[in-house]
């Protein structure tokens, strides 16, 4: 297999480089209530990473600082961090747009149920975990019960505006493959989520994206175990799509460890794979200016972003 690196040189790329910071995406930490089968951060229940009320702290004063556009918080279950709601409370007075990650489950939490008013109120675009519109795939992949609890954690958002046709509360569904394979066709796979979901359970929602498995975490791990490495990453070499090089998702965003560190995106983050040296490494040297130019770290786990129409946290990245 090339190199991924070597491969942008053979399209021209020297290196590839950032177009600017759109969107600072936050780690608030690796805890979980639930440890997904998928997971490049190995997330769940026992993990102690979290970020501090200081890293937070420094976070909003980078965002007032340099009005970054976007504030995408995930995690782990980015709500189970003690400072979650401060967070937000802090961004939206700034008048930043926010977005967040949920696995719907654990707005059915002890102590959470309150959370679906609390987005409503600050205006949180959502972004939720839904790995089908089938109870035993889902379950498989995440747990007994869980295609339940998601189901209704989605009727309670709906039963709130998100999620309805002419309605500014965004609630967005995020799909994984349940194995060594491509996701299908977004377009196509989101009419079949919309179909479904409403029919069956009289489900809403705006946008489907899809992500691709990255071959890092829990899912190396699968991959190891089933002797299916190699095959996954030759796959995705071989379905390499120069088309989603301009579109990336590290050319516009910067992600922010738990513990304040500075990473071109959530899977370098995952691999400890920080930004090139002489930039910025923490959230208190943030320096939009300097970021926005920066030289972005290539390692061949990026084929994954770049196979067939390209996978990010914002689903696919080529267009047709």
């Amino acid at each position: 297999m090339v190199p991924f690196a070597q491969k942008l040189e053979g399209l021209g790329y020297l290196e590839l480089q950032a177009a600017g910071v759109e969107t600072l995406q936050v780690n608030l930490g690796w805890r979980c209530n639930q440890a997904c089968k998928h997971c490049h951060f190995q997330a769940g229940p026992h993990r102690s990473e979290q970020m501090a009320r200081e890293t937070v702290d420094e976070v909003i004063r980078a965002a007032a600082r340099w009005a970054i556009p976007v504030m995408d918080l995930t995690g782990g279950a980015p709500e189970v961090n003690p400072h979650f709601r401060y967070l937000v409370d802090r961004l939206y007075d700034l008048g930043l747009r926010l977005r967040s990650r949920c696995n719907l489950t654990v707005l059915l939490e002890p102590g959470f149920e309150d959370l679906p008013r609390f987005f409503r109120d600050r205006r949180v675009e959502l972004i939720c975990s839904l790995p089908y519109y089938q109870e035993d795939l889902v379950d498989r992949l995440r747990g007994p019960g869980t295609f339940l609890k998601s189901l209704e954690a989605l009727r309670r958002l709906n039963r709130l505006g998100y999620g309805e046709p002419e309605s500014d509360l965004e609630l967005h569904l995020m799909y994984n493959p349940a194995g060594a394979y491509f996701p299908p066709e977004q377009e196509a796979l989101e009419q079949i989520f919309r179909r479904e979901l409403e029919k069956r359970y009289g489900i809403r929602f705006h946008c489907l994206y899809t992500l691709l498995n990255m071959p890092i975490g829990r899912f190396k791990e699968y991959l190891q175990r089933s002797s299916n490495l190699d095959m996954y990453m030759g796959k995705l070499a071989a379905s390499f799509n120069p088309a989603t090089v301009a579109g990336l998702m590290c050319r516009t965003l910067i992600s922010v460890s738990w513990d304040g560190r500075l990473y071109d995106c959530d899977f370098n983050q995952a691999l400890d794979l920080p930004l090139k040296e002489g930039l910025p490494q923490t959230i208190r040297e943030f320096d939009r200016p300097i970021l926005e130019s920066r030289r972005i770290r290539l390692e061949d786990h990026c084929y994954g972003c770049t196979a067939g129409q390209g996978s990010s946290c914002g689903g696919r990245v080529a267009g047709e």
